[in-house]
């Protein structure tokens, strides 16, 4: 068997945010956010993930699974595996632009409902932190007391989850695994099969029950990946090349300057690799 990488926005849509997907989504929440009990998610909604901006010269929003919880609470959902200049703030307007549409004009703050932004990173974004899964609200700098609980964005950082099948506890675990490493199986394993939910999400994930469009769709999308992943590699290569030849220039002008006052420009320019120009310019 072939599996859908999930680590990609067409593949997660696929598996999460299809009309088959809801239990398997009220699991995969239940078990990434820690809710049990009275807290545990029995139902939801699977929403167009798409919003249209309510303010002129805002940007379009769009997040890859959108659901609408039992107590009123939205969940959006984003795969990214780009590290792209702004994500961190794009983040937060998503999740804030959701918070505010909830309104009409001249409706009650009070109808506002809680806004959970659940980020899944394959790359990593918070590197003082060494846990896969961080947790941010806004609150009180001093006393650590909640201001609100209505906006909480929540990141799992991919490249720090390094378990394996053995090491799997629970099905957290399970589900993060699942993300990070279905791409790259061509079997269930034992320790994924037992977990119904997960096995529903293997059988639509398998490249098998896909159309031709469907696959083709996912080719482009990894076409589009590798593109972007190796522009973002060269300009940072480009960079740093540049920084370095900056730093080497830098230090020779340093050279230069300690020996204006016993070398002539032509000795100068030999010994430190500068022009003769720039050696008449530092005097």
């Amino acid at each position: 068997m072939r599996f859908l990488d999930v680590k990609t926005d067409f593949a997660f849509k696929k598996v999460f945010g299809s009309e088959r997907s809801k239990p398997l989504l009220i699991n995969f929440l239940n078990a990434i956010l820690d809710y049990t009990g009275e807290y545990a998610i029995t139902d939801l909604t699977i929403i167009d993930p798409y919003q249209a901006p309510t303010i002129k010269g805002m940007k379009d929003t769009f997040v890859d699974v959108k659901a609408v919880l039992a107590n009123a609470s939205t969940v959006i959902i984003e795969m990214q595996v780009l590290n792209v200049e702004g994500f961190e703030k794009r983040v937060l307007y998503n999740a804030a632009k959701t918070y505010a549409a909830q309104l009409d004009k001249g409706e009650q703050y009070t109808l506002l409902n809680p806004v959970i932004a659940l980020t899944f990173a394959d790359f990593i974004m918070f590197p003082e932190q060494r846990d896969t899964l961080s947790r941010y609200k806004l609150l009180e700098t001093q006393t650590l007391v909640h201001y609100s609980d209505d906006i909480e964005l929540i990141f799992i950082e991919l490249p720090k989850f390094t378990l394996s099948l053995d090491d799997l506890n629970n099905i957290h675990d399970k589900w993060i695994y699942f993300v990070k490493n279905a791409g790259k199986l061509d079997y269930i394993p034992d320790a994924l099969i037992v977990e119904a939910s997960i096995n529903e999400a293997f059988g639509i994930a398998n490249e098998a029950g896909l159309t031709k469009a469907e696959l083709e769709a996912q080719e482009k999308r990894h076409d589009f990946i590798r593109l972007q992943r190796g522009s973002i590699e060269k300009a940072s290569h480009d960079g740093l090349l540049k920084g370095r030849m900056e730093g080497a220039t830098e230090k020779a002008l340093e050279i230069a300057r300690n020996l204006l006052d016993v070398l002539d420009n032509a000795t100068i320019a030999r010994k430190t690799g500068l022009t003769e120009a720039q050696i008449k310019a530092l005097r």
